[in-house]
């Protein structure tokens, strides 16, 4: 049998899992400035927690959902998306509770599954990060929570890039328009595509998000949302706007975006990359909003809510499409080069010596000659070279080398075993 990893699905690679670590880096240090504490939940989830809150007529629940009967025949699900989830958590373990601060800020990362056709920056087992913030009805809310995405994208360079806006308002402006739409469509219905003539009556929103032409050309005509809203709904999108107005955040307002999911309410947004290396397709690289119901509807109190995700895989695309180049975090502060086999022992007690600092070391095992090693050294990216042979050895010395630089140094063992930071320093500071 030819053992191949499952379709859909990638090996992330040492020489690219550098990639990942420094996107998954940026985001935990920005994040933690905006106060936002990681969560962990679980891969697999019971299948209704799911279908109760991304909705039965959303394509994630009907046609992508990895879902089985586990031995004791419950209804498992290997998780679609991660907010319903986290609400789950937050209902479960009280986090609403008097000891939790207000709001409730949360990020988290890792793996989700969809069952769909594998394409680039679309796998079936792909990667999110994203946030949640829990009891803020507040519109500020909204935009500190858009800005810091943005941020986020600054932070790793990436500048081919707009936000764009809308809002779906509370349930009462929800109904409304949804009667409205309705009554636009169903003579139109014919027209339709089969998967939006299914949704027509279920779920009409979700018509506004076909990606089929005729579909596009029948909503292009539909009537605007924004024209529904309720006082309450329109007073929060006008906040919303005005706050992003004071912060100089330029947006635009699409009235048919809807997003895929059905928890949404009030604001929703798209980061859309224009990057050059994507040839003028527009592409969706982070996206949320608020979702006001969906605590209550999961069993816990009347919660408001607002947070956002983005694939780690159509970052990296984005990255490549700008052409920006991450610095590989793994690079060594230092490698011991070792000549005969009489060094052996004190080339383990250097590069031990030099980790126990706080530094990283490496040396080589593989008895190579100097030149293979320097090789190696010039590969890791090392900073410092160290290098020892039997005569070094014998005289209590070492050679060290800075390797931008090229400047070159004899220096005592002792003073390596006494203080490298010193030495380091003495190079590189």
């Amino acid at each position: 049998m030819n053992y191949q990893r499952p379709k859909g699905t990638a090996d992330i690679l040492p020489e690219v899992s550098y990639k990942w670590q420094f996107i998954e880096e940026t985001a935990r240090l920005l994040f933690k400035d905006y106060q936002f504490h990681e969560i962990r939940t679980p891969i697999f989830e019971h299948y209704e927690v799911i279908s109760r809150s991304v909705g039965d007529s959303t394509d994630i629940v009907s046609k992508e959902m990895y879902d089985f009967y586990d031995k004791g025949e419950r209804h498992i699900t290997l998780r679609p998306e991660n907010t319903a989830p986290i609400v789950r958590a937050y209902v479960e373990n009280k986090l609403f509770g008097p000891e939790f601060q207000k709001p409730f800020k949360t990020f988290y990362m890792g793996p989700m599954f969809r069952y769909e056709r594998p394409q680039a920056g679309r796998l079936r087992q792909f990667h999110q990060l994203g946030v949640e913030v829990f009891g803020s009805k507040n519109p500020a809310t909204d935009v500190e929570t858009m800005a810091m995405a943005l941020d986020f994208f600054e932070q790793l360079g990436i500048t081919h890039i707009r936000l764009v806006i809308n809002s779906l308002g509370n349930k009462t402006s929800h109904e409304n328009y949804r009667k409205a739409l309705i009554d636009y469509l169903e003579p139109l219905s014919e027209e339709l595509s089969e998967d939006s003539k299914k949704r027509l009556h279920h779920n009409p929103l979700r018509v506004l998000d076909s990606k089929e032409a005729k579909d596009k050309a029948i909503v292009s005509l539909a009537p605007s949302i924004l024209d529904y809203l309720d006082e309450e709904s329109a007073r929060h999108f006008e906040a919303v706007k005005s706050l992003l107005e004071a912060l100089k955040i330029p947006y635009e307002v699409d009235a048919t975006m809807v997003r895929g999911l059905d928890y949404y309410t009030h604001t929703i947004f798209e980061i859309m990359s224009e990057a050059p290396g994507f040839g003028g397709v527009q592409t969706t690289i982070c996206a949320g909003g608020r979702y006001d119901d969906l605590v209550e509807q999961l069993g816990g109190p009347a919660t408001p809510a607002f947070g956002f995700a983005m694939g780690l895989e159509r970052v990296l695309i984005t990255l490549d499409a700008e052409e920006i180049e991450l610095s590989d975090m793994d690079a060594v502060d230092a490698y011991i080069v070792g000549i005969g086999q009489e060094t052996n022992l004190e080339v383990l007690k250097l590069v031990q010596a030099i980790r126990h600092f706080g530094f990283s070391a490496e040396r080589d095992f593989m008895e190579r000659k100097p030149k293979a090693q320097f090789k190696t050294a010039n590969k890791l990216q090392a900073k410092l070279v160290l290098t020892i042979g039997e005569t070094e050895l014998a005289e209590g010395n070492i050679n060290v080398k800075e390797m931008t630089t090229g400047k070159e140094k004899k220096i005592a063992l002792s003073e390596i075993y006494a203080g490298f930071p010193d030495v380091y320093d003495e190079f590189l500071v």
